[in-house]
């Protein structure tokens, strides 16, 4: 059974499954957030130049990225809803292993660990979260991501008020995080089994799989499905150049400290945390092709005006910006669902993995640019970026009402 819907008396999203996850989100996201927080500590700890820093990056990438499709497609054969738990155990091993690491090559291994956790978390989560939703899968995805966001955002201010100041091994502080994520997970794959098993009996006999509704054929499909990766593309590379180097594009444009900059940032990836409840709710009821129209065509105006505008309007576009781009991701996933329902999790790990992947690459080759020409030349070419939204018109029309 590759996907199996909540029994068919479920009106209404099923919210405390969804609450749960969202919490679960927060929490193995806020952990993430804290390794590259920690670069400053780790790089004058073990004397480490800026490739060995962006070697630790890698290890965490290479488990996080590559793995979420691999294991995606295997839990789509073979459901295995404690997997969650599994892998935020092997967070907990690598946040251990981190906390009193001897040696650089212990630190890629702890990386390599926590990264790991995010591969088998994102697939199963996503899969729950489709069969909490009762239909309405933008609200679920809305919930269930915008604890992502949070504790994206979280991460680094609680990595510079305990880690900075106490040192590495305060990190093992956080291990009642990951502790309590590991039992909210346990209670929601107990309800994803208890949703399963009553299903199995009230369609015995009959096919669990859905089929897709769409009546596109294979081509079609793959060439939808490549479209959603250039749009993801630009969309992730326009949000690399704010949550990496913004704070670097208002010390060189305007002169503010280093403080009022992390301030700015964490105003916009929790404005963003806002947009995606917004953008998934606006979703169920215009469709997932008009939010990523929307969404990514329509932040252009905004981040055109942004390196011409002076310090206040710089804040208020960045907000706009944020909480208008902040829904694309989920309406990308959910259309991408909709086009092959029977791989929620190869889907689910695909585009998770892609995210992660192409917004590092986006970072560091975001960063060599800046080198060259200057971060504040760099903000007015990546502003080109969301023009790329226009690519939504090729978007399949049969499957656009999904």
């Amino acid at each position: 059974m590759t996907t199996i819907p909540l029994p068919l008396s479920a009106r209404r999203p099923v919210m405390p499954v969804l609450a749960a996850l969202s919490v679960a989100h927060l929490l193995n996201d806020l952990v993430q957030s804290m390794i590259p927080a920690m670069y400053p500590l780790l790089k004058e700890a073990y004397r480490l130049d800026f490739l060995q820093v962006g070697l630790i990056t890698l290890a965490f990438q290479v488990t996080s990225s590559l793995l979420q499709p691999l294991l995606g497609w295997l839990t789509d054969r073979k459901p295995w809803p404690h997997a969650m738990v599994a892998g935020m155990a092997s967070t907990l091993a690598g946040l251990v292993g981190l906390s009193f690491a001897g040696s650089y090559g212990m630190v890629l291994v702890s990386a390599a660990l926590i990264g790991l956790g995010s591969a088998v978390f994102h697939p199963e989560a996503t899969r729950m979260a489709r069969h909490a939703a009762a239909g309405r899968q933008g609200l679920a995805q809305g919930v269930f991501q915008v604890g992502g966001h949070a504790g994206y955002a979280a991460g680094p201010l609680l990595a510079a008020a305990i880690v900075v100041p106490r040192g590495q091994a305060s990190l093992v502080w956080f291990s009642g995080v990951v502790l309590v994520a590991m039992a909210l997970m346990a209670w929601t794959a107990s309800r994803y089994t208890a949703f399963r098993r009553a299903e199995a009996e009230a369609a015995r006999g009959e096919t669990m799989e859905p089929a897709p509704t769409h009546g596109l054929p294979r081509g079609r499909i793959v060439f939808a499905m490549a479209i959603l990766i250039v749009l993801l593309m630009s969309k992730n590379g326009y949000s690399a150049a704010f949550t990496s180097y913004y704070t670097f594009y208002l010390i060189e444009r305007f002169g503010v400290t280093l403080q009022f900059s992390q301030v700015m940032l964490f105003v916009y990836l929790v404005v963003g945390a806002l947009g995606v409840i917004i953008g998934g709710m606006v979703g169920d009821r215009i469709g997932r092709d008009r939010v990523i129209w929307l969404s990514i065509l329509g932040t252009l105006p905004f981040a055109l005006m942004l390196p011409y505008a002076d310090l206040l309007w710089t804040g208020i576009l960045s907000i706009v910006i944020s909480l208008i781009m902040a829904s694309a991701f989920s309406a990308i996933l959910i259309y991408a669902i909709d086009l092959v329902p029977h791989r929620v999790g190869l889907v689910g790990g695909l585009f998770y993995g892609l995210s992660f992947g192409l917004g590092g690459i986006a970072a560091a080759g975001i960063g060599a640019l800046a080198d060259k020409i200057g971060i504040v030349q760099v903000f007015w070419l990546c502003a080109f970026l969301p023009a790329l939204g226009l690519l939504t018109f090729f978007l399949p029309r049969s499957a656009r009402q999904v």
